[in-house]
């Protein structure tokens, strides 16, 4: 098992939803936490601020996932800051629902964007970084196994980063670092609520056999498994959904 205390985590997408619940998640396992926003500062401080009020230490960092100059800043702002860093956590990612067929592609291409590339650009970072017993975690989504009518294009975004990350767990042979995804299912998030009726919203809930939506919390508790104790967790992709499949 490894010690979390002292360990440094940077997680992308942490000013909100799932991020900030992760960031405050892995901050109570004594890591100090590069919590990283891309247009929301006040929200970013924030988080930053609540973490430091319950005795963490956290600082922000800025810039597009997607762009390699901006994420070598924001990692090298974060190893300035504690000495260096152990765990990534890439949270920060769209979701952009259409049916394949009537699916506009600029939306294509901004899910290509954030969510492949900006996963691939961080997990780059990550892999030139990570100090020996780290951890990159990247996000996927049930929805590569559950095939919900209308997640095509995103459900492919999020396959694409199950592909990367499974292969980056083998390059990384011999450096003690672990590269996993957390997939989660239908979570009570404003990413997910967002669009839905309250009867499509009960319809998921009820999906899963413990017959509820997830919660922030309970993804955290996965990326804190996978940040911490789960040393002998690799290249694996594991899903967080309550059994819905």
């Amino acid at each position: 098992m490894t010690d979390t205390i002292g360990r440094v985590a940077l997680v992308t997408g942490g000013s909100g939803g799932i991020g900030r619940v992760v960031a405050e998640r892995l901050a109570r396992d004594g890591m100090a936490i590069g919590l990283h926003y891309a247009g929301n500062k006040d929200r970013a401080e924030e988080a930053a601020a609540a973490i430091t009020a319950a005795g963490g230490r956290a600082i922000t960092v800025n810039g597009d996932v997607a762009d390699e100059i901006a994420m070598s800043a924001a990692f090298d702002a974060v190893e300035r800051e504690f000495g260096g860093i152990d765990v990534v956590v890439n949270t920060a990612g769209i979701m952009l629902l259409s049916p394949i067929a009537t699916l506009d592609l600029g939306d294509l291409d901004r899910m290509h964007r954030a969510n492949i590339r900006g996963t691939f650009v961080v997990s780059q970072q990550a892999a030139r970084r990570l100090r020996p017993g780290g951890a990159i975690i990247n996000f996927s989504t049930s929805v590569t196994r559950t095939q919900f009518p209308g997640y095509g294009a995103y459900a492919a975004s999020k396959a694409a980063v199950e592909g990367m990350t499974l292969v980056l767990a083998r390059e990384l042979r011999g450096r003690d670092i672990t590269v996993n995804a957390v997939a989660p299912g239908p979570t009570a998030t404003p990413l997910f609520l967002q669009g839905k009726g309250q009867a499509e919203i009960d319809g998921l809930a009820k999906a899963a056999p413990l017959e509820r939506l997830g919660t922030p919390d309970d993804i955290a508790e996965s990326v804190a498994f996978l940040a911490g104790p789960a040393r002998w967790v690799n290249g694996q992709v594991l899903f967080a959904n309550g059994g819905l499949a």
